[in-house]
């Protein structure tokens, strides 16, 4: 789960000016079908599955046509002492903390459990779900185990393995 500090929302929306292409992408008739992760991103995830805490990363990509190319994930802004194994606190945005060209946030499940923008059965979004909702990025995903748990605008949950399949050989 996400929480927020009282005093700085990570998810406040930004102007047009600042991402008008995040922005355009964002509309539920036009929501990304596909998240694509390069191998660097790939890395990054695999480096932190093992970690005890949730961590936070901002994914720093492009939106191309239906689809999220997401570059790289740069950490967060987040307090070691803000990071536990059921929620983390960042202290600012992915922007106001450097990071340009964001096109969501990533952060994990350690135990891999309760990865889900919707409570299951039902349309009554989760912690997580209600932060998306509050969000200007296009997409939001959650790092549960081996796969990715991710989600667009138009509110479509759709999961992503973490590992490429290995070819025979």
């Amino acid at each position: 789960m996400i929480r927020f500090a009282a005093h700085e929302s990570v998810r406040a929306p930004r102007a047009a000016a600042q991402a008008p292409t995040l922005l355009a992408a964002a509309q539920p008739g036009e929501a990304p079908r596909m998240l694509i992760l390069s191998d660097q991103a790939r890395r990054f995830l695999a480096l932190y599955r093992a970690f005890p805490t949730e961590f936070m990363g901002c994914m720093i990509g492009e939106v191309r046509g239906r689809a999220i190319v997401v570059d790289r994930i740069a950490p967060a802004d987040v307090d070691p002492s803000e990071s536990t194994v059921s929620w983390v606190v960042p202290r600012q945005t992915c922007e106001g903390a450097g990071w340009s060209g964001t096109v969501g946030m990533i952060h994990s499940h350690p135990t891999a459990e309760r990865c889900w923008y919707f409570f299951p059965g039902t349309q009554v979004p989760s912690a997580d779900g209600q932060s998306f909702r509050a969000a200007s990025y296009p997409v939001d995903a959650i790092m549960c185990g081996d796969r990715v748990v991710w989600i667009n605008r138009a509110m479509q949950q759709q999961d992503l393995p973490l590992t490429l399949p290995r070819s025979p050989g």
